[in-house]
């Protein structure tokens, strides 16, 4: 049977019933689901559950992403490794404290992640405005990247990138939608309010991604490793930003897919309406299951797939040595 991602708005209560999922809503709605359907569960609403349903979801290796108070991501539990290797976790540890490989890996990541932002850019250039520019200053940062000697050096050669590509924004995007400039927590505007939520789309199909190998998702190489955040997420997401989260945005905002009233403004912020989040959704569920034919794999693959196999290029470089392959859009 085919696992799908699925999520759950309602508010209620999440249970066992034998081996199924039951979701019993405040409004008097009982829905059952088959967790051997699952791929991952993502909460939205307000939601109890026990440790019945925990444990559930454990023996079936389904990760859970819990968004709370508008949608905002809380955090993750994680089920039983379906791989466990001592061994594997020992070497990440190792390439993180070799200097010379924690930054080899880091330069094919943060290479990798202006590569396709540039790969963005260079799309739009004569469809939209012309953005020459842009694309030749990307293509200078990323040609930089391999002479960068420090982690810290590297922050700063992506941070000079991701402005250049997020003032291209404006010019990309269909009126009245604007970003003017990257600002969350939180997000100030409603183009802002698109890349925090679908940022965080990111970051958690990453996380269920690194789960189902061997790899600590704590132990990072570009972001330094943290208490409260999954590090290895956080470089693995950079990569897939422009591909998943951005590529989304403007499809949505051009196609006019989504409208300035699917939002709402508050003293916290501006965040997207339920019905908003439900399209921004379908349309991030749609992109991870587009297939694209893989000039290595030499098959057609989807793009939740390419996140699956960027992380396993990872773990074989790390445990064999071979060339890293980060994902770099060709298509």
């Amino acid at each position: 049977m085919p696992k799908d991602n699925h999520h759950i708005f309602a508010d209620g209560e999440l249970s066992r019933n034998e081996g199924t999922l039951r979701i019993d809503t405040l409004d008097g709605e009982t829905k059952y689901l088959p967790v051997e359907s699952v791929d991952t569960l993502y909460l939205h609403g307000q939601i109890d559950f026990n440790t019945r349903a925990l444990g559930l979801l454990n023996e079936h290796g389904v990760p859970v992403h819990v968004f709370g108070w508008k949608d905002y991501y809380r955090g993750s539990y994680l089920p039983k490794r379906e791989q466990v290797s001592g061994n594997t976790v020992v070497e990440q540890v190792r390439a993180y404290d070799d200097h010379d490989r924690r930054l080899r890996i880091a330069h094919d990541i943060i290479a990798a992640s202006i590569h396709n932002m540039r790969a963005n850019i260079q799309y739009y250039d004569g469809r939209k405005e012309d953005f020459t520019s842009a694309v030749d200053r990307l293509k200078e940062q990323k040609a930089r990247v391999e002479d960068t000697t420090e982690i810290d050096e590297l922050h700063g050669l992506e941070a000079t990138a991701r402005k250049i590509y997020y003032r291209c924004f404006d010019r990309i995007l269909r009126d009245p939608f604007e970003l003017t400039k990257r600002e969350y927590n939180p997000p100030t505007n409603e183009a802002n309010a698109l890349i925090s939520f679908l940022n965080s789309m990111v970051y958690t199909t990453c996380v269920s991604a690194i789960r189902k190998t061997a790899l600590d998702p704590t132990i990072g190489f570009v972001h330094e490793p943290g208490e409260r955040r999954f590090t290895l997420s956080l470089d693995i997401a950079d990569i897939f930003k422009p591909i998943l989260a951005d590529r989304v945005l403007f499809r949505l905002v051009n196609r006019q897919q989504i409208s300035i009233e699917d939002f709402e403004s508050e003293l916290e912020g501006c965040l997207l309406t339920e019905d908003g989040r439900v399209a921004v959704l379908e349309a991030f569920e749609e992109t991870l299951d587009r297939t694209v034919e893989h000039p290595r794999l030499e098959r057609n693959v989807s793009y939740k797939t390419l996140v699956r196999t960027d992380v396993y290029s990872l773990k074989k470089h790390i445990l064999t040595g071979e060339p890293y392959r980060p994902t770099e859009r060709w298509w």
